[in-house]
């Protein structure tokens, strides 16, 4: 071990002082000897029963996965904290749906659609076709959902199990003129079907890059009732072209993880201890909401009759107090009432702070968690931008893994079958890329002051930060081309109806 080397401080300390200077010396000694981190210590009382286990992320994960997804959706199903929980997340990234805004590659495509009307017919075009497709339920290969559904499905599915797995179809089927169509594959039925090996884990075969070949899929859930036998068909991750047939949609966090985690791992205890402890208040104040008598007495004889006419139940020695009734006890016995002293005063307080870690976890604030505002406007209004943070990152990254590829999907189906014209599309790659480009809107995030809001977009579109069409987005969650279209429509309307208004809504705004 190196000693540490006197400092100037030191020296000046001994030379004041030589037994405070001994005593920096021996403590300076003494913390080169533990080290830096005190939380890699094992001598220390608080950190010496911290057992961990090292690995890799599938070393220390795939073993719990079974009981992680179970115990998840079981409480999804039962403990009214973790179904709110899960439910906000899905109500405002999937909300009404995610819907595309086409937006081609202009400056690529200049060639082949030669003036902006072309371009903005062309990307009008494409999103109806792809509407059209999305508003049907043959889009879900059981033809029981919408395109909407199956987002709100698949991310509900996700949260619960960690994963979720997705399959290309096609299905011609009367009256569709789109083959195109998907089915929703449940984690637990993507398994290994000899356990796992080097090359195949927890049902997805890799390659030495670690990237997914094929998966492994059950004909049927595992914990089935059906007397269906179980057997694995083995489904390349690509086609031939190198298009994915097999979408995974988890989230990795950590590099070498092939499955994901279920949403609620990192607080299930603590939820499942929550909602114990509310049963158990529960049922306490039920409990003291009973009128309930004790008599203590010292003979065998129990309790004297009462006055007035017998109130004894037949049968049993429970006795019922009536209107009036004067109770005659005997000698040495004595009433004592149950008192459980519920509900109980601090139950609030402490559901409340644990709520507040489980939000932390969840990165969800408190007051959006309990559905509960009480703050000022400006706390009220933090919270809805902290969790919006969430919200929109988890937006995104369903745009990314689900909704970007199946609209390529559509819209190369639409164009290979002469639905929609597009020059160059298979021949270059490049191009084909620039057909598909598109945003994905959703739901507008809440809004505590509306006026507020309209002001800050005004002046954000006025400094040239935004624009009217980013603005539209977030505020009503549209279009801004089908609104301008629209009023524009509506104005000429009423032009032509005599009903003209002067519209000026910088100088309403600024009126107010």
């Amino acid at each position: 071990m190196k000693l540490p080397k006197q400092t100037l401080l030191d020296k000046a300390i001994s030379w004041v002082s030589p037994a405070a200077g001994l005593e920096r010396w021996k403590a300076r000694t003494h913390l080169a000897m533990l080290g830096g981190y005190t939380g890699a210590r094992r001598d220390r009382h608080q950190t010496k029963t911290w057992n961990t286990a090292g690995g890799s992320a599938d070393a220390v994960s795939l073993d719990d996965l079974p009981t992680l997804r179970d115990r998840s959706r079981d409480l999804l199903r039962n403990a009214p904290l973790a179904t709110g929980a899960v439910n906000t997340v899905i109500t405002n990234v999937v909300g009404t749906g995610l819907r595309p805004q086409s937006h081609i590659d202009r400056a690529v495509l200049r060639p082949y659609l030669k003036t902006d009307d072309a371009m903005e017919e062309w990307e009008a075009e494409a999103e109806r076709i792809f509407m059209l497709w999305a508003n049907s339920l043959d889009c879900d290969i059981t033809r029981g959902q919408t395109f909407t559904d199956l987002q709100a499905l698949l991310l509900r599915s996700c949260l619960e199990s960690g994963d979720v797995f997705v399959l290309r179809k096609y299905k011609e089927r009367a009256g569709n003129p789109f083959g195109t169509a998907l089915q929703v594959v449940e984690a637990d039925r993507i398994a290994s079907p000899t356990g796992n090996t080097a090359k195949i884990i927890a049902g997805v075969e890799i390659d030495t890059d670690g990237a997914p070949t094929a998966y492994h899929i059950l004909n049927r859930h595992p914990d089935d009732h059906s007397t269906a036998k179980l057997e694995t068909a083995k489904i390349p991750a690509f086609d031939k072209d190198g298009r994915r047939q097999v979408l995974h949609i988890f989230t990795r966090t950590r590099p070498g993880l092939t499955r994901g985690i279920p949403y609620l791992a990192p607080v299930i205890e603590s939820l499942k201890q929550l909602d114990r402890y509310t049963e158990a208040e529960i049922a306490a104040a039920v409990i003291s909401s009973m009128f309930t008598i004790f008599v203590k007495s010292e003979s065998e004889e129990g309790l004297a009759p009462m006055s007035g006419e017998p109130q004894k139940v037949a049968g049993n020695k429970d006795y019922q107090l009536s209107p009036g009734a004067i109770l005659d006890l005997q000698p040495n016995e004595a009433i004592e009432i149950a008192n459980p002293n519920r509900p109980n005063q601090a139950f609030d307080g402490f559901v409340q702070s644990i709520l507040r870690q489980i939000g932390v976890a969840l990165e969800i604030p408190f007051e959006i968690l309990i559905k509960h505002f009480t703050a000022s406007y400006s706390a009220a209004q933090a919270a809805l931008v902290e969790a919006w943070k969430t919200f929109s990152t988890r937006r995104k990254w369903i745009a990314v893994q689900f909704c970007q590829p199946v609209y390529e999907m559509v819209i190369t189906e639409a164009i290979a079958k002469g639905f929609l014209d597009a020059p160059g599309f298979f021949a270059d790659p490049f191009v084909r890329a620039a057909y598909l480009g598109a945003e994905w809107i959703g739901p507008p995030r809440g809004q505590i002051d509306q006026l507020k809001e309209i002001r800050a977009a005004d002046y954000r579109v006025r400094l040239g930060v935004s624009t009217l069409e980013e603005e539209t987005a977030q505020i009503t969650g549209g279009s801004w081309e089908t609104k301008h279209t629209q009023r524009a429509r509506e104005h000429k309307m009423r032009t032509e109806a005599g009903l003209v208004e002067k519209i000026d809504n910088e100088k309403e705004i600024n009126d107010e």
